[in-house]
């Protein structure tokens, strides 16, 4: 895992700076202070676009927040993750204020309350006021600050939709809480939690019995992913559990793969071009962003109709490409090889003949059209010359009759 880790991270270092990180500081009346601000904005950010990016807020941005950038960075160059805007709040000497909590519940209070306020009544306004910023929020945590953030669990309307929780230092009886609010969701939330074997044993500890009460939670609007990482101290787990946090929260847009088609796909009851459909507009529901559906995914899909002997699948899937990429061949290529399989010959020949005025696609061009066509023609004459034989042998045999 150390390993895996360190190349993430000097890939991450090496990768193009496309956008530099910038300072702010803004004033706070709850807080009585001006906060300071680290800010990174996506590669190619443009302020009068439609485009709306997820917004990650990390806590304790003095150390986590370069790990988490880098991450992101990472993640977005391969299209696993959406192009996000990271802000990083600046604690230093006032961390110890800003979590400041209740001994009994674990909750905020005074300057903790205060600090809540902050984040939730003025920053995230401030933010979505300033930025492009999609309704869709990350917040990240560790140790107290990882405590702190499942303080936003609580609110009527939370300000988050995702938790990442790195070996958080719970105090008091909030981690019984979180469990029976996790239980009562009812909208999406993402929430992931971490620990290691060579963790704090006190956190690891209670972090474990947390784990416990939230893998019975039985609520299909929560999403929880747990990880225990090995030979991980109280500190060196935070990269792996940034890596793997993000990995799974974004999960749904990371283009599909071996494993989704297999245990998803392949067994999907509906038509396929359903399946890829629902899918793409849960990714617009839940980040606020659109992501368009690319000939490889299509490909992919109608693989596995094929495998299912689905057609009514393909020649749907067909309707749907051309739909996306009417200039291309894609969409009739898939409604004409449906019919081929299902034994429309001429109706296949027809349709492959209509594809070669049509632009090639990534893996279907004019030749392989071309030589379908050649092949079909072959077996139509193939099939006519076996109904002539068929009329001449029943020809014969009346002749035969009639002699005798």
């Amino acid at each position: 895992m150390r390993k895996a880790i360190l190349i993430v991270l000097t890939f991450a270092f090496y990768l193009p700076i496309h956008a530099q990180v910038s300072y702010e500081e803004i004033p706070s009346e709850r807080l009585n202070s001006i906060r300071k601000l680290k800010i990174k904005l996506p590669e190619g950010y443009d302020p009068d676009s439609e485009i709306k990016y997820p917004l990650i807020i990390v806590f304790d941005a003095d150390y986590l927040f370069e790990p988490v950038t880098g991450q992101i960075d990472f993640q977005t160059y391969f299209d696993d993750m959406p192009s996000s805007i990271v802000v990083g709040i600046l604690q230093g000497e006032e961390r110890e204020y800003d979590s400041y909590y209740e001994a009994l519940t674990g909750l905020p209070m005074d300057s903790g309350l205060r600090f809540h306020e902050f984040i939730s009544t003025e920053l995230l306004p401030y933010l979505d006021k300033k930025y492009n910023t999609s309704k869709f929020r990350v917040a990240v945590g560790h140790d107290i600050m990882g405590n702190f953030i499942n303080s936003y669990l609580f609110q009527e309307d939370p300000s988050f939709q995702a938790y990442v929780n790195i070996s958080p230092d719970f105090v008091g009886s909030l981690r019984n809480f979180v469990s029976k609010r996790l239980n009562i969701f009812k909208d999406d939330v993402f929430y992931y939690m971490a620990t290691s074997e060579k963790d704090i044993p006190e956190i690891r500890e209670n972090i474990l019995s947390t784990n416990a009460l939230i893998s019975e939670v039985e609520n299909q609007n929560v999403t929880y992913y747990f990880d225990d990482f090995e030979g991980e101290t109280h500190y060196s787990l935070v990269t792996s559990a940034i890596a793997k946090s993000f990995d799974k929260i974004f999960e749904i847009y990371n283009p599909l793969r071996e494993k989704e088609l297999e245990e998803k796909v392949f067994n999907y009851e509906g038509t396929l071009d359903d399946y890829l459909v629902d899918r793409y507009k849960r990714i617009e529901k839940l980040f606020g962003i659109t992501k368009e559906i690319s000939e490889i995914e299509l490909e992919k899909v109608a693989k596995v109709a094929e495998q299912r002997e689905d057609y009514k699948s393909l020649s749907k899937l067909g309707k749907l490409a051309n739909k996306l990429f009417p200039e291309t061949m894609l969409g009739t290529y898939y409604i004409a090889h449906s019919a081929e399989m299902l034994g429309k010959t001429k109706k296949a020949k027809k349709l492959y003949e209509s594809a070669l005025i049509l632009n090639d696609a990534t893996n279907i061009d004019k030749d392989y059209i071309s030589a379908k066509i050649e092949e079909l023609t072959l077996a139509l004459v193939a099939d006519v010359d076996d109904e002539e034989l068929e009329e001449l042998e029943e020809l014969e045999e009346e002749v035969d009759n009639e002699e005798n």
